[in-house]
Parts: structure tokens; C-alpha cells; sequence
């Protein structure tokens, strides 16, 4: 025993350190790919480029995407499927091998900056994947420091809303007893290695639950009256930031007061089903664009204000593949055919009425100019 002991100091001197941070910046997108009409990943580096748009998201680690990312200097995080949560738990060198698979080799090319490790899966509709996540996320983050990234990828696991029993008053944010005992060991770990609590906050979900008693501006950051907490006597004018201190206060509830909340999913339905109310072109031209906004100010919120929020909003592209309501497919901020879905700033890839052929040619020779750095008069 005492033989082994300056290797089991070593590693545990060295996981002490935090990772490194995934998000440097304020805006991300989610690039979802659930589709078969969207561009191909060259071309969606040329459109992140042109809209300067410099932190993103996928749902798993295809390589075609890795290789296409490659140089531009765009940070992404990889996802690692909740269907590789039971074998990468089993054993550290699963989780090797599916980081030398399918991470190690783009590096440094492809700013691979950190690892989500499962997605919603505590409060998901699979128990026996709670069971499995901290030892999956463990696995993984002793891979990375056995293969000297551990500094360098951060490891996550996004949640969705699904794990709070309330976060109204934000006050109030509480996880769900049930989840407690899968919920600490992981807030733990994550704590030791520097991790941030991610969260997928939807007002869009919230609005369309109970739309007869959500103020709509209030779920879109128009003007409203807004609510009040009595605990913390603090004033609230839109529900997503609301949300976000409802996470910290869950947080808080369970002894993880430094723990930064990072918004891993945000966003509105511009198309929905009849009993999706408020899914409408016009809500989320208003939401994107005013999240826009907010976030662009690196603003903290009413409970943490010196802490800029940081967002990835969902979804770069419509997704015609995804399954469930009308709303699922029609998230995105950019159409299949890699123009806007609506105006808040951003720069298609074609024209958004696309009337002819030629207009789309300029329209991309226009992209790839500014992409590439050169300023046309």
C-alpha cells in the first residue's frame, strides 16, 4: 500500500485543479443536426464565422463535424450519447478509448473544449441512467487526466427543468428529493474538478403550460410589471433570468454556493401545434433577439449580478427529423436552406426571400468575404 502511495498523491494533487472553461464568451449556439436538408458542416463554420459567433454545441462527437471545424478557431463541446452512459461507467479504459476515438485525434486543430457527459438524464424517464451518470462522468474525467486533457476539456452533464420540485419564487429553486442522492455526488465531483451546473431553461415550455397565467412579455423580455421575491427582495422583468437564480438557489439549498449556473439550452418555437401557444415567428424574433441583447451586455442577474450569464441557444437550424410536437422542428435561428428564420442581426447563408439564383451566389461570395476577413466597399 504505502508503495502505491506518491502515485495516488500525484493523481489526486492533479484532479484537484479545476478544468478548463468550456464557455469563454456569453452567446453559443446548439448545432443540432436531426435533420436531412441542412448544410454541411463547411459550410456551417463559414455561417458561425460571419455571425462571429464563437462557442457551440453538438449533440454527439461526428467526425465529419470535428474535421470541418477544424482551424476556425470556434470552441465546441461534444456530447457523449445518454446510449454510452452503462459502458463508459463499467470501466476508466471505455472511456479512454472512446476520447482516443473520438477527441484526441482532431486536437489541436479543432478547439474541442469541453465533454457533456449524457444530456437530461437525472429526472429523464430511464432510472437506471441516474444510477450510471457519476460514475460515467468519473470515468471520463480520469480519462481525460490520464491522456494530460484534463486542463484543457472541461467535463459537464446538461440538466433540463425536470429536476427541480420548484423554482418559483426563484427563491424557492429546490431539487427534487427523489434525485438528491444522485444529484450531490455529482454537484460534488463537479465541484472538485471545476465544473459548472448546467441547465436547459426554457420560458417558451413554462409559457406554454400555463399560457392563461404567464404574462407573455414577461416569458419574452418585453415590458411588464414583473415579479417579486419576498425572500430576497429582489425584482424580476423576465422569467430567464428568474430561472437561472432559481438554479442557483438549488444550488445554494445543497451547499454549492460557488458553483456557476451556465445556460446549456434556451430558446422559442417560431412554429407550433394549435395547443402550442405563443409559437409564432413574432415571439421568437423577440425572444432571440432580446436574449441577444441581455447576454451581449454580460449581465449578470438580479441574485448573482458580478456573474455574466452564459447561453447556448437552441437551435442554429430547424430540424425536420426531430420527433414530437410541430415546435421540435422549428427552433432554429437559421432555415434548412441556411437562411434566417427571421431578423435579429444575423446573416444568412442565402437571402432570406431567396428569390433567385444569383442573389444566393452573392449572398454566399458575401459570407465567405467576411469570413474570410476581407471588407468589401
Amino acid at each position: 500500500m504505502v508503495a502505491y502511495f506518491p502515485l495516488l498523491f500525484c493523481f489526486i494533487l492533479l484532479s484537484s485543479f479545476p478544468s478548463h472553461d468550456a464557455f469563454t464568451g456569453t452567446y453559443g449556439v446548439n448545432y443540432g443536426r436531426l435533420a436531412d436538408n441542412i448544410p454541411h458542416p463547411e459550410s456551417v463554420v463559414t455561417l458561425l464565422k460571419a455571425n462571429k459567433i464563437k462557442n457551440t454545441r453538438i449533440y454527439d462527437a461526428d467526425h465529419s463535424v470535428l474535421k470541418a471545424f477544424s482551424g476556425s478557431g470556434i470552441e465546441i463541446i461534444v456530447g457523449l450519447g445518454n446510449e454510452f452512459l452503462r459502458d463508459i461507467s463499467i470501466n476508466q479504459d471505455r472511456a479512454v478509448d472512446w476520447i482516443k476515438t473520438n477527441v484526441e485525434p482532431f486536437l489541436p486543430g479543432t478547439s474541442i473544449t469541453g465533454i457533456a457527459v449524457g444530456n437530461e438524464v437525472l429526472g429523464g424517464g430511464d432510472p437506471e441512467l441516474w444510477e450510471v451518470l457519476v460514475p460515467a462522468v468519473r470515468n471520463v474525467y480520469n480519462a481525460l487526466t490520464q491522456l494530460r486533457l484534463a486542463d484543457k476539456i472541461e467535463v459537464s452533464s446538461p440538466h433540463s427543468a425536470a429536476v427541480f420540485a420548484t423554482t418559483f419564487p426563484p427563491s424557492a429553486g429546490a431539487f427534487k428529493d427523489t434525485l438528491l442522492p444522485y444529484m450531490r455526488p455529482l454537484l460534488r465531483f463537479f465541484s472538485h474538478i471545476g465544473s459548472p451546473f448546467y441547465i436547459n431553461a426554457y420560458p417558451f415550455l413554462a409559457y406554454i403550460s400555463d399560457p392563461s397565467h404567464i404574462d407573455l412579455n414577461y416569458a419574452i423580455f418585453e415590458k411588464n410589471k414583473g415579479i417579486y421575491d419576498a425572500k430576497t427582495k429582489l425584482h424580476y422583468d423576465n422569467m430567464f433570468d428568474a430561472m437561472v437564480d432559481a438554479a442557483y438557489a438549488a444550488l445554494e439549498k445543497v451547499d454549492f454556493h460557488r458553483m456557476e449556473v451556465i445556460v446549456s439550452e434556451t430558446g422559442w418555437a417560431s412554429k407550433g401545434d394549435d395547443n402550442e401557444a405563443g409559437a409564432t415567428v413574432k415571439n421568437a424574433k423577440t425572444y432571440n433577439g432580446n436574449l441577444k441583447k441581455r447576454l451581449m451586455k454580460k449581465k449578470g442577474t438580479p441574485y448573482r449580478p458580478k456573474r455574466a450569464v452564459k447561453a447556448y441557444v437552441f437551435a442554429l437550424f430547424n430540424e425536420n427529423s426531430k420527433p414530437g410536437p410541430t415546435s421540435e422542428r422549428n427552433f432554429g435561428l437559421f432555415k434548412a436552406d441556411g437562411s434566417t428564420a427571421y431578423d435579429i442581426g444575423f446573416t444568412g447563408l442565402v437571402p432570406s426571400s431567396a428569390s433567385s439564383f444569383l442573389g444566393s451566389i452573392k449572398t454566399c461570395i458575401w459570407v465567405l468575404c467576411v469570413a474570410a476577413g476581407v471588407v468589401l466597399s
